[in-house]
């Protein structure tokens, strides 16, 4: 049998991540960025822009069994997320047409911001979705694209993505940053290694005959308040003083359930903020 073959589109951080994990499966694994010299040894390179309508010219003319849309916004506005997640993913799904390519699944990388939930709040694959801002809404817009696509589909909803490069926290912690401890602020997160893990293991799971659910949240196992995080990475670093400039975060609050996905029988490598964290400040 030949290798499943996968085009990651927006293969980023955890894009390149999800690949190199592939690629250690024997995967035949292609990459979609505008700089395609940035992607891991191995992935099949196609330089393409997903905010222009005509297809890559290096685009694969042969079988797609699987694509992965985790594009990332350029913009931080409202048309810079529109063109990045739903017209982006517009522009992909014609150029399958194009080339009448027909995946066996979709996996499409949303966000928990399309839960808008303020108190505190259990939030699963069920819950109601309150999306608050105009990047949650425009996921959910995003979102019934790919449902709707005719392809078998499931969103991914990862939450607060950290790691190697993505240390804004620990960044913030060590100028003394600030936070509300009541009412308590719920943070989300999960680390790259493991936002990459479970998408590969969603596309395992269906290679080897296995069938899912339309929507999975993607989060470790542990949701803490923002302001037990900070306190036990000022203990780690050291971290004695606070900053006359640290700010005072208020912000939506919700805890989300990984209670779906680990049923199918994915774990977190790094199931708390303190296993991941700790793991980044070793390197």
């Amino acid at each position: 049998m030949s290798a499943p073959s996968v085009v990651i589109v927006g293969c980023g951080d955890v894009g390149s991540r999800l690949a190199s994990q592939l690629l250690a499966s024997e995967w035949e694994v292609h990459g979609l960025r505008r700089d395609i010299s940035r992607l891991p040894d191995g992935v099949i390179g196609i330089a393409g822009d997903l905010f222009k309508k005509d297809c890559p010219d290096t685009w694969p003319i042969g079988a797609v069994d699987y694509l992965v849309y985790c594009a990332a916004a350029t913009d931080h506005d409202e048309a810079g997320y529109r063109a990045a997640y739903v017209q982006g993913l517009q522009h992909v799904l014609e150029w399958l047409g194009d080339y009448g390519q027909q995946p066996k699944h979709l996996l499409f990388v949303s966000s928990s911001s399309v839960y808008g939930q303020q108190n505190g709040e259990w939030v699963d694959e069920t819950s109601e979705t309150q999306a608050k801002g105009y990047s949650g809404q425009i996921m959910l817009e995003a979102e019934q694209v790919a449902l709707n696509s005719g392809i078998a589909a499931s969103i991914v909803r990862l939450t607060g993505i950290y790691g190697p490069g993505r240390e804004w926290l620990l960044t913030q912690v060590r100028k003394g940053y600030r936070v509300a401890v009541d009412p308590p602020l719920y943070g989300n997160r999960i680390h790259a290694d493991d936002a990459a893990g479970l998408l590969a293991f969603l596309l395992r799971h269906v290679e080897q005959g296995g069938s899912l659910d339309k929507v999975y949240i993607g989060v470790d196992d542990a949701p803490a308040p923002l302001a037990e995080v900070v306190a036990w990475l000022r203990d780690y670093l050291g971290v004695t003083q606070w900053s006359d400039e640290a700010s005072v975060r208020r912000a939506g609050s919700k805890q989300c359930s990984n209670a779906r996905i680990k049923a199918l029988g994915w774990t977190p490598t790094y199931p708390t903020y303190r296993e991941g964290y700790a793991a980044i400040l070793k390197g």
